[in-house]
């Protein structure tokens, strides 16, 4: 055996290095390939490494890495439109493998609290190949949100069963119900109420993309701490922390990136390694018990898990490709399984042909899983990239701030919007930026930042009367979709019961979709009534329109002035859609349109100074 610490990393970072691109020569999943590396050089292989407190502690972050990092990539417009199709997906989950497992248990002649407890490691599962579906960016799917949001019920109800069978071995336990019930509510609060408000405050504070990765790795540790602290297991902290950073931490942003380049080159590794080296391959001919046991577990779980996929196909109108990778990502099991097994067996509930039967349980499915999820999700990656988004633009875009060089800030909003190849620049004043403005046809982005982007709560979009007419307001709807979505901020469009209906209409769409609240908002010198309603984390966004368009409105040329007086203290951004070509575009699409005269646009000038005067007195 190896104690050297130098020869022990030495052997640990070759193996990352290495095991990868062999799985790729080979075609098999680097999951499957970790975990036999860790039976080869662990104490039951050719005994090179020891499972040393260093591995087991890294190999733990890993566990709960893998679960944060689900937590965190959850769209959450999806997932909202979901939840309800995840809540009975993750009963299907539970119910279904528990039920089958409770009868095979009985079969296989254990008694009824044994059977219940095997049940419920039957109904759990751990989002290992969760990296697989992320790495082929398929992660916004429905059946992913589904998977994701159905897991967390499904380790609450297995864990349940867990203190439930505990607390009948042991009556003490009921005495100190309501001191356990205490312990998860301000768990509960901690994590979802506390920890996001603080990161939020740090993240205003410290923008860097190193301090983030930082505070949310402390976070997750933090919060699976206090979740076995109240009794529960520390995924689910890990995997309800994910969730609540969810709006804090995009998933394009630098801090993810740092993020999932740690978590999957290190954590997952080590992890994945762990469990192999829990593995003796010795009881494969040792004796038929363990064997016999471990087919049964196998064959129950995968059937459990299988049709729990099924009946959510049949439930929600899935494609098969789609139940392939549900039953993919909730039939892998290792945090859930090991927790279970493990006091079961300290307990005196389960016996060492059960512990060494789950143990294999754990890489066979994990093998089994992980070629199920990354066929799948390359099959629905094909899918996706061959249809054709309408509001993913590859369109010509314009980004640039005025008065102030901001170009890392436009550069990570082009990130986070997922725009194609941007071009940056930054303008003198309000004037220099709408002749570049004017003098080109490509849609246009004027952005002030007052606040990192990922702490915005809401998004704030004015809208002009037939702005739903201009060439490619598509993208300009995308952008703010893809945005809100990125950070989790919700969207509130201010604008006119027409260009509402069309609006709606694009919030609807299959695979596009977007949770948007509507303010009334006749004309456009009503967009001051923002003011009233802005909290200090909104960000303004104002569709403007180029002279001779659609959407055009004298009143435009009133944006600077309103900016500076009405929203300087927030983010905001004014776009502009694209032409069709760098010359005026006739209106012909609104031909009965009257545009504002000169003469009218002084009076609403004047009108607005007026009641802005009006406004400071009253203030006074």
């Amino acid at each position: 055996m190896i104690t050297n610490p130098l020869a022990i990393i030495s052997i640990v970072l070759a193996t990352i290095l290495l095991v990868p691109m062999i799985c790729r020569k080979i075609r098999i999943p680097s999951i499957v390939g970790f975990i036999l590396v860790g039976i080869l050089v662990g104490p039951f292989g050719f005994n090179l490494l020891a499972s040393s407190t260093s591995i087991q502690a890294l190999g733990k972050i890993g566990m709960l890495y893998i679960m944060l990092q689900a937590g965190i990539e959850v769209d959450v417009n999806d997932f909202r439109q979901q939840r309800t199709r995840a809540v009975i997906f993750g009963i299907y989950s539970f119910i279904v493998p528990f039920g089958l497992g409770f009868l095979t248990s009985l079969l296989l002649g254990f008694n009824g609290t044994t059977s219940a407890l095997m049940g419920a490691m039957y109904g759990s599962h751990t989002l290992m190949t969760y990296p697989i579906v992320s790495r082929y960016g398929v992660q916004k799917n429905a059946a992913v949100n589904i998977a994701v949001g159905g897991t967390m019920l499904s380790i609450t109800l297995a864990l349940l069963v867990l203190a439930f069978v505990k607390s009948k071995l042991n009556d003490s336990e009921t005495v100190n119900a309501w001191l356990l019930m205490g312990k998860i509510i301000l768990t509960l609060v901690m994590i979802t109420i506390v920890f996001p408000w603080l990161a939020q405050r740090f993240f205003k504070r410290w923008s860097d993309a190193t301090s983030g990765f930082l505070i949310v790795m402390t976070l997750m540790v933090i919060s699976a701490f206090m979740a076995e602290w109240a009794g529960l297991e520390g995924i689910l902290g890990a995997f309800m922390c994910g969730v609540a950073m969810n709006k804090l931490v995009p998933n394009l942003s630098p801090v993810m990136q740092r993020i999932n380049f740690v978590g999957n080159n290190l954590f997952v590794p080590l992890f994945l390694m762990g469990v192999g080296m829990m593995i003796d391959i010795s009881l494969l001919w040792s004796g038929w018990t363990t064997i016999i046991i471990a087919v049964v577990m196998i064959a129950t779980k995968l059937a459990g898990k299988w049709l729990a996929a099924w009946l959510a196909q049949i439930s929600f109108r899935l494609q098969g490709v789609e139940r392939q990778l549900i039953f993919g990502l909730t039939h892998a099991t290792a945090a859930g399984t090991l927790a279970i097994v493990t006091i079961g067996f300290e307990i005196g509930i389960f016996d060492a042909e059960i512990l060494n039967a789950a143990v294999l349980m754990i890489l066979v499915l994990c093998t089994s899983a992980s070629f199920a999820t990354e066929y799948a999700a390359k099959q629905l990656s094909l899918q996706e990239s061959a249809r054709l988004e309408a509001d993913k633009t590859d369109d010509s875009w314009l980004m640039m701030t005025v008065a102030e060089n901001r170009h890392y800030e436009l550069r990570e909003l082009s990130e986070l919007s997922e725009l194609h190849e941007p071009d940056f620049t930054n303008e003198s004043d309000w004037t220099e930026a709408r002749k570049l403005v004017n003098n080109q046809s490509k849609a246009a982005i004027i952005y002030h930042p007052a606040q990192p982007i990922n702490t915005i709560s809401r998004i704030l979009v004015a809208v002009p009367r037939y702005a739903e007419k201009e060439h490619d307001f598509i993208s300009c709807f995308g952008l703010i979709r893809r945005l809100s979505s990125q950070i989790g901020a919700k969207v509130i469009f201010f604008t006119n019961e027409d260009t509402q209906k069309a609006l709606q209409a694009f919030c609807r769409r299959k695979g596009k979709y977007l949770r948007a609240s509507y303010r009334e908002m006749e004309d456009w010198e009503d967009v001051l009534m923002m003011a009233k309603q802005m909290d200090k984390d909104d960000m303004i966004v104002m569709i403007n329109a180029r002279p001779s368009t659609p959407s055009f409105n004298p009143l435009f040329e009133q944006v600077p002035d309103m900016l500076a007086r009405f929203f300087a203290d927030h983010s905001y951004m004014v776009v502009y859609p694209e032409q069709e070509t760098g010359n005026a575009v006739p209106d012909l699409l609104t031909g009965d349109t009257t545009q504002a005269s000169k003469t009218w646009s002084i009076v609403s000038a004047i009108k607005t100074t007026l009641l802005h005067w009006l406004e400071t007195i009253q203030k006074q």
